[in-house]
């Protein structure tokens, strides 16, 4: 049995609300739109933000900064907690890091310099912090940077 399949049972199923249909309904009469006004007539939409014809504030207020669109956002990630989650392994891929739930996936990672370095360890990330490519090069290893398109969003 999948998703797709559940269904509730006939008896289980909600009735419509049938509006409109005589004063015994509970729904008949003005039909639940109350007495008059715009938004009681036929074809009613008021756009989100519509203060009546009053300047709507998004427009009283005025613009400010700016977004850059080509900015890439890093996941970081602390040269320490990296290794504790890889303990023994000489090799560290990208990969690897999104597999163990550590960075979500597709993100770009950065990995930072905080925690302490003691095996030779290579590492495969998009970005690496000076301090954490300096203490993993002390420690005999590497800091392999890789592109994507990830990166470039």
């Amino acid at each position: 049995m999948n998703l797709h399949e559940l269904f509730p049972f006939p008896e289980e199923y909600k009735n419509r609300k049938r509006i409109g249909r005589g004063s015994g309904s509970g729904w008949g009469k003005t039909s639940g739109k109350g007495h008059k006004g715009q938004k009681a007539r036929s074809g009613a939409s008021i756009p989100a933000g519509f203060e009546g014809g009053q300047m709507p504030l998004a427009r009283r207020l005025p613009k400010r900064g700016f977004k850059n669109p080509f900015r890439v956002e890093y996941e970081a990630i602390n040269i320490g907690r990296l290794l504790e989650a890889f303990e023994g392994k000489t090799e560290i891929s990208l990969q690897d890091i999104y597999d163990r739930g550590l960075i979500k996936v597709g993100a770009p990672v950065k990995v930072l310099g905080n925690g302490e370095v003691t095996t030779a360890v290579t590492v495969e990330a998009h970005s690496f912090s000076a301090s954490a490519a300096d203490k993993l090069a002390k420690a005999g290893g590497a800091a392999k940077t890789i592109e994507s398109s990830a990166s470039s969003k």
